[in-house]
């Protein structure tokens, strides 16, 4: 199976919910855009987390083009070109930039969004673009995270820096930083905690790891990307926020679009953040992190078969 075919299927939620809440279309049957039809649109897509701005310019967006009437294939159409007019501006390339040397990317997210794995999968797609990379563990609050992103180390052939459960994260990471610098190391990949039970004591050892990467380079972190599990819906948006505020994001990943997540949270987040999206996960392998392309996403959603 494709990593299409992954999303589409992960989509499919969405999908059904709008082919339900488009003003009862079947297949060649057509209806008028009246302010009813639009409502069940508004209301499908509210209710399939692209959230209620994104949805009120999507719906605006139809409704000023004036159709007089439309069959299923057309709406649905029409959805996905509005979607990715408002995915396509937040949607870039990670690009390794920093000198001198490590380009530092520290990744932030909740425990449980995929965090760990999708540092894995970033390190073996970097090193496919002939990037030197090196991970470092630091959340060192959960032994589990250590020895998971030991073995994706292995996996992906990449050296890790570690410690001790428990131990100094921005050690760790200082760690990271010369070890790298000494074997030249284009990329270090920094995990990190993600227990927002605890904002302070969270807050404050993120600030501690940034202290210590802008003493060694003051550009650094030259990227900070929030890790996103799409499952939780719009859950998620609180999470971008609060981790916006502790942490500075710079770049978003989506995780977990072949299951059942609607997704939908992509197009709210893009509408109300505008921070850009790098990268979504579809699957649990190695090669299942892709780059966010708008157009398959937005066909996705609104049900459009690749």
């Amino acid at each position: 199976m494709s990593w299409l075919d992954k999303l589409t299927g992960g989509f499919r939620k969405t999908a059904d919910r709008l082919g339900d809440n488009i003003g009862g279309l079947g297949t060649g049957a057509k209806a008028a855009l009246d302010t009813a039809t639009l409502d069940d649109i508004e209301e499908a897509l509210i209710a399939s987390d692209i959230g209620p701005e994104a949805s009120k310019r999507i719906r605006n967006a139809i409704a000023a083009k004036r159709f007089e009437q439309l069959d299923e294939r057309g709406l649905r159409t029409i959805l996905a070109e509005e979607m990715e007019a408002i995915l396509a501006p937040v949607a870039k390339p990670l690009d390794i930039w920093g000198f001198p040397r490590p380009h530092v990317i520290l990744v932030i997210g909740v425990n449980g969004s995929g965090k760990t794995t999708t540092i894995g999968k970033l390190g073996s797609w970097l090193k496919e673009q002939d990037y030197g990379v090196m991970l470092a563990a630091g959340d060192t609050f959960r032994a589990a995270a250590i020895e998971q992103l030991r073995i994706w180390g292995d996996r992906i052939d990449a050296p890790v820096i570690s410690g001790k459960e428990g131990g100094d994260a921005a050690g760790i990471v200082f760690d990271g930083v010369r070890r790298a610098t000494e074997t030249g190391i284009d990329c270090l990949i920094v995990d990190t905690a993600g227990r927002l039970q605890n904002k302070t004591h969270l807050m404050e050892e993120l600030s501690k790891v940034r202290r210590v990467l802008g003493r060694l380079n003051p550009e650094s972190p030259h990227d900070v990307i929030l890790v996103l599990d799409a499952t939780t819906g719009q859950n998620a948006l609180n999470q971008i926020e609060v981790f916006r505020d502790l942490a500075g994001v710079t770049g978003l990943v989506m995780t977990k679009l072949d299951g059942t997540a609607r997704g939908g949270v992509l197009v709210a987040a893009a509408e109300r953040f505008k921070l850009p999206i790098h990268a979504i996960g579809v699957g649990e392998g190695v090669n299942d992190l892709r780059p966010f392309d708008p157009r398959a996403v937005a066909r996705a959603i609104a049900g459009l078969t690749p």
